[in-house]
């Protein structure tokens, strides 16, 4: 009985070693796993600190984080947090002296009356394709964009003077028509609109075009799952302020009223981020990060293109001794 005893032990104490073993082996063997599992983690826990505290303070980082969770819904948090340097702006050039001033410099004459603002845009003397968009009873937006100083604007988005000529004004109107397979009445419309307010506000038009293109396609009935909608996709419910001067939100969508609307917020974005480039950044909702998808090469592009079919185009010369020879 002793012996059957000592022998159950001696095979319990076997299947104990064995298992211990087989523990040993399979710790072992999945301990690379386990190593690259630890990395991982932490290597994420950082990376999501990091990119929280990327903002140096403010709400960037947390935009950042969304922005790749939910990068449609970046743009709103940008435009939601950014408006109130507008007060600085008030201070620097009060409003009835800057009406007078800036009406002068555009118009070539000061307003009617001195609390009356800027004048209609219509009373602009603007060439433009289609000169019954100047007739549209439209409020300009200048008291807005013209708290905004052009010392605070890149040089890039100001005025280039290109879109002044018919023939140009044209030729971008033919360079759109073809590309979007557009109704050559509306094209008209929506480039001398884009014209027109693009000096109303003093940024530049083919800035404005290139925008309108990358955004929306010309397209005024783009509307995106976050809320942007119109020609320039400007976030509705984030700037039912400005809407408000025309009526409200329900004509976010008119043309005149977009345009008007985007122009000022992209000059705003360009002035506060200290760059053409960065107020692109800002206006698709990329912010602080280093990516904005492409959106600014776009935009950049097209106005380069823009920019080609408007300049005149120097006659081909081939030269003999030096002596210029025309083909």
């Amino acid at each position: 009985m002793i012996k059957c005893f000592s022998t159950d032990s001696s095979d319990t104490q076997l299947v104990q070693l064995a298992m211990a073993s087989t523990k040993g082996l399979l710790s072992h063997a999945l301990s690379p796993v386990y190593r690259v599992m630890n990395g991982l983690l932490i290597v994420s826990v950082f990376m999501i600190v990091g990119l929280w505290l990327s903002g140096n303070g403010t709400q960037a980082g947390a935009f950042d984080l969304a922005r790749i969770l939910v990068p449609d819904e970046a743009r709103h948090m940008v435009w939601q947090n950014g408006f109130g340097i507008l007060d600085q702006y008030q201070e620097e050039a009060p409003k009835a002296l800057a009406d007078k001033e800036i009406a002068t410099v555009i118009y070539g004459k000061a307003s009617a009356t001195p609390g009356s603002g800027l004048m209609s845009a219509k009373q602009q003397t603007v060439a433009l394709l289609m000169p019954s968009v100047a007739m549209a009873q439209v409020r300009p937006i200048s008291h807005l964009s013209d708290r905004i100083p052009t010392s605070k604007i890149d040089p890039q988005a100001l005025d280039s003077k290109l879109m002044v000529s018919i023939q140009n004004q044209r030729a971008v109107a033919d360079f759109f028509e073809k590309k979007y397979k557009l109704d050559r009445a509306k094209i008209e419309e929506y480039v001398s609109n884009t014209v027109l307010i693009a000096k109303e506000v003093n940024i530049d038009p083919v800035l404005l075009l290139a925008v309108i293109s990358v955004e929306s396609n010309f397209n005024p009935l783009t509307k995106s799952h976050a809320g942007a909608e119109g020609l320039m996709q400007v976030m509705t419910v984030i700037h039912q302020d400005k809407y408000a001067l025309y009526g409200g939100a329900t004509d976010a969508v008119k043309p005149e009223v977009n345009i008007r609307v985007g122009a000022y917020i992209l000059k705003y974005l360009i002035a506060t981020s200290g760059s053409l480039r960065n107020g692109l950044k800002y206006y698709v909702g990329a912010a602080n990060a280093e990516n904005d998808g492409g959106y600014t090469d776009k935009v950049m592009a097209e106005r380069n293109r823009l920019i080609s079919l408007c300049q005149p185009t120097s006659p081909s010369k081939l030269t003999l001794n030096g002596k210029d020879l025309r083909s």
